[in-house]
């Protein structure tokens, strides 16, 4: 015969109110014990710890969620078109970092592609109905809405990278700056003195700061800036090759590349080689990121390496940290918080 208070192998999923009878309280109690609540003393949390395990009851996430007026969502929102997430290093190694940092939660992540109108607008109908507790955005452009829609409609949200300098939601970025002088440095070191940049997409305010970067280390040497070794890309391998392309049209006489990507930096090599130039002898070529592309590339691509899978990490700490301040507006000036973390030179041959 079994036990006292010993359900059945037919009985169901244990209840609460079994848990509560079985502990010798009231259902708030158990309740509070579950969520976490520090308003329960140590013998009455072991006693309801001990008739959870016996009972083996599980908590019903999804209605303490609705309680709580949560989801356990978050979505991680790329305004790019998928292919351009698939073809760069950068994005999977934020999405790596992001995926472990919510390992030990029960936080789910959504990934959400939006790179055209109508994606974006059945996007804003998504967030309107608040079906996510927070939003990571990732590769965000200048003139792009959805921060501002984000602040709108009150939900917590990260981005990495901010618009401006003038940004007002909480950021992750790398130190874009002081990477790209650490890489015009590096070639001026090595006797360059016609060093070319290949940029990023230019309404992005990390690639800005790379451009800024490279402008100051060459004064700062005592170079002047030649505007024609300046050539736009969007981060992408064929923006990168168009853009050596017209550089070597313009100035045949360059001597060192500054890509803004590793995959701009792999577009530029291989017009450099069709051109019969050889790397580094002829022309030195640094990246940035220090992706496996990299460290494949023949020969090795000299690259900025910025943190990009801790810059995941980061920003879902953050997130959290925001979502878990569920205080009134009224009562509540968010605190926004521009965290930059330091990138490193990592030398190859290819300079």
């Amino acid at each position: 015969m079994a036990g006292q208070g010993t359900r059945g192998r037919g009985a169901g999923r244990p209840t609460l109110e079994e848990v509560a009878a079985r502990a010798g309280v009231g259902r708030g109690t158990v309740s509070r014990v579950i969520n976490g609540s520090p308003r329960v003393s140590d013998t009455t949390r072991a006693a309801v710890e001990a008739a959870v395990a016996e009972l083996g009851y599980v908590p019903n996430t999804a209605a303490r969620a609705l309680a709580a007026n949560r989801t356990d969502a978050i979505a991680l929102v790329v305004p790019e078109p998928e292919t351009r997430f698939f073809a760069e290093p950068y994005f999977s190694d934020i999405l790596k970092g992001v995926g472990a940092e919510l390992a030990d939660t029960e936080m789910q992540l959504l990934l959400i592609f939006a790179g055209g109108d109508r994606e974006r607008a059945r996007l804003a109908q998504y967030l309107a109905a608040h079906r996510v507790d927070g939003v990571l955005l990732v590769s965000v452009h200048a003139d792009d809405p959805l921060p501002d829609l984000l602040s709108q409609l009150e939900i917590p949200a990260v981005i990495s990278g901010p618009r401006s300098a003038a940004e007002t939601l909480t950021s992750v970025d790398s130190d874009n700056y002081g990477g790209a002088r650490s890489a015009v440095e590096h070639l001026l070191s090595r006797g360059r003195g016609r060093i070319a940049h290949i940029t990023g997409r230019l309404d992005v305010y990390g690639a800005q700061r790379r451009i800024d970067g490279y402008r100051d280390a060459l004064r700062d040497a005592g170079h002047e800036v030649d505007e024609l070794l300046v050539e736009a890309g969007d981060f992408t391998e064929e923006g990168g090759a168009r853009a050596m392309t017209a550089l070597l049209a313009r100035r045949p006489d360059l001597d060192a590349v500054f890509a803004a990507s590793d995959v701009t930096a792999a577009g530029a090599r291989h017009m450099l080689r069709e051109a019969g130039r050889r790397i580094p002898d002829d022309v030195a070529l640094v990246g940035y990121d220090d992706s496996a592309i990299a460290r494949h590339m023949d020969p090795p691509l000299t690259s900025v390496r910025q943190p990009i899978e801790e810059m995941g990490r980061r920003m879902i700490d953050l997130l959290l940290a925001e979502i878990a301040d569920r205080r009134p507006t009224v009562s509540r000036v968010p605190e926004r918080r521009q965290m930059v973390l330091a990138t490193e030179l990592v030398p190859r041959t290819s300079s």
